[in-house]
């Protein structure tokens, strides 16, 4: 059977639900903060050169990039099949994208362009910047716009760093920024860039939405983050929290000839992005709920937009009430992880592991195809005493997302 018949007797067969298997990346710059229900055995399969595992990436279909010590397949999703077999959503996609991403989206990108992750950290990452599109094909990869939301359920312990830079303060000039690139390694420790910068106390349960050419330094919280596909950041903090990183990851995606040119770095950011007087104005929200809950819920529903503005990618928070089906509609394929409680959707079995081995299959992450999307999903929640939570994030260009939509 081809790869072709193979998925389309999968989407038939499931309803138009495909069951999906984790994918975890490991860490070498920092430690995991061990919340994404991985197995205490299982953060650092494969020996500790390789870091602990501290993301788990969902509806991938690039892969992660930790240079040589990438591991095969790191980042990319795999379809678990009914018959016990797995197969790679990118390869899917290639044969069955108008099916399960819709025509439209095929014949416009040929791609799923966007992805998402859970990322959990014990302490913040380093202050480091994902390059506009223009800058990012120079070295032949692409800009990573992203967002933050800070799920409830996985946030009972914060490690007491939840707050993150975001870009600088009003009145900083490019030359302070130069001057703290050009100190990296000269006092053996942190080069002074956060003195720049502001800090932002980080609400569980809210969101940011971060193009990409605004520095950022995030907080400790395990994060939901749509993103465009990639995975190319430049660090511009040395040290965080007593861990330090090598000036590599600073110069990695940039030309070689301008790899010592610091200007030319600091010329990479979008500059009046990170100085905006108005930065949480612009880029932070609080969730706007979908449709009215007041009518929802006598649905037995409600659901949240958590990630909206950008172009690549949105997110909703849905929550179904104890025992109760409801069919909801999207009209955009989407990935799905739940939080609390389970059940089915269109008849598959979801559930919310309290403990995941590394290479596990589970029922907590499925893709729903375009077209099933479109008709309406039907979703049960089994249990007669907790709420079914799922987090669902869509690609590029959602007509219900639109609206939110920033130039």
């Amino acid at each position: 059977m081809s790869v072709k018949d193979k998925i389309l007797k999968e989407i038939e067969s499931n309803r138009g639900i495909l069951d999906m298997k984790p994918a975890w990346v490991h860490r070498t710059f920092l430690p995991p903060g061990r919340r994404l229900k991985l197995h205490p055995y299982d953060y650092y399969d494969g020996g500790g050169k390789y870091g602990g595992v501290c993301e788990r990436w969902m509806a991938s279909t690039g892969m992660a990039d930790n240079g040589p010590l990438t591991r095969e397949n790191e980042g990319l999703s795999f379809i678990a099949l009914r018959d016990g077999g797995f197969l790679p959503l990118r390869d899917a996609i290639e044969v069955a994208g108008d099916v399960i991403l819709g025509v439209d989206i095929m014949k416009k990108y040929g791609c799923l362009r966007s992805f998402c992750k859970l990322y959990d950290y014990k302490a913040p990452i380093h202050f480091h910047v994902h390059l506009t599109e223009g800058h990012a094909q120079l070295v032949g990869v692409h800009s990573k716009p992203e967002a933050y939301f800070f799920p409830v359920q996985l946030n009972s312990i914060t490690y007491d760093m939840d707050y993150t830079y975001f870009g600088f303060n009003p009145g900083t000039k490019k030359e302070d920024v130069v001057e703290c690139l050009e100190n990296w390694g000269k006092f053996g420790g942190d080069n002074g860039l956060t003195e720049l910068s502001r800090a932002y106390k980080l609400k569980i349960g809210t969101s940011w939405n971060v193009p990409s050419g605004i520095l950022h330094a995030p907080g400790s919280l395990v994060t939901y983050e749509p993103q465009r596909v990639s995975d190319t950041s430049a660090f511009f903090q040395t040290m965080v929290s007593g861990y330090g990183v090598d000036k590599e990851l600073l110069t990695k995606f940039y030309p070689d000839d301008k790899k010592n040119d610091m200007r030319y770095i600091v010329d990479s950011l979008d500059w009046e992005a990170n100085i905006d007087p108005n930065f949480k104005a612009n880029h932070y929200h609080e969730p706007i709920e979908a449709a009215p809950h007041a009518e929802t819920l006598k649905e037995g529903y409600t659901e949240n937009w958590i990630v909206c503005g950008a172009l690549d990618f949105s997110a909703k928070e849905l929550t179904v009430l104890p025992g109760r089906t409801v069919t909801i509609k999207d009209n955009a394929a989407y990935g799905l992880i739940m939080m609390d409680g389970y059940g089915s959707i269109n008849g598959s079995p979801v559930e919310t592991p309290a403990l995941i081995r590394y290479d596990e299959k589970t029922s907590d992450e499925k893709y729903v195809v375009a077209e099933a999307a479109k008709e309406g999903v039907t979703i049960t929640n089994a249990s007669a005493n907790i709420p079914l939570v799922m987090l669902k994030h869509f690609g590029p260009e959602n007509p219900d997302a639109a609206k939110f939509v920033r130039d």
